[in-house]
């Protein structure tokens, strides 16, 4: 287990609303949300004066696919405008995850830019899905991809069985 930090952030980043995860590794406890780019800046700040406020050591980690090279999502029976608007949409995911970065950057944050896990799950793309991300974790809540991914993140770096 990763025993450097009290607080471990994670975020899939998205355009629309990115999951963000809070794992507290000690107590195994973990929160899941799904918020909007303005939202998800004041999460970070207010987790930030927790933290400081409380003594805790956080990080932030980010799933960068941008560092992936052939980030390929392409299918055979693609026309170009699919294909157009597929790297469009991963273009500006991306480009979200660099502002959230250049923002924890900005507030002080320690940040890391994460390769996207390997995908070995039972959903679609090899994804994981809800009965085996509450499996892993014992998190029953609601869940959506973006919240899954980012919590998968935290319970990956966190290195919790």
């Amino acid at each position: 287990m990763n025993k450097k930090h009290d607080i471990i952030i994670a975020i899939d980043p998205d355009v629309d609303k990115s999951g963000f995860a809070v794992l507290l590794p000690k107590a195994r406890e973990l929160y899941l949300f799904s918020l909007p780019f303005p939202q998800l800046l004041d999460e970070l700040r207010q987790q930030q004066k927790n933290a400081e406020k409380d003594g805790y050591s956080l990080i932030v980690l980010v799933e960068a696919g941008w560092l992936v090279k052939s980030n390929w999502h392409l299918r055979l029976s693609d026309n170009k405008r699919t294909a157009a608007a597929k790297g469009n949409s991963a273009g500006r995911n991306h480009e979200t995850g660099r502002k959230i970065v250049e923002m924890c950057r900005h507030y002080g944050l320690e940040v890391i830019e994460r390769r996207p896990l390997v995908k070995h799950w039972k959903g679609p793309d090899g994804k994981i899905t809800h009965d085996e991300f509450t499996y892993l974790t014992g998190y029953t809540r609601q869940t959506n991809q973006e919240t899954r991914d980012a919590g998968l993140i935290c319970w990956d770096f966190a290195a919790l069985p």
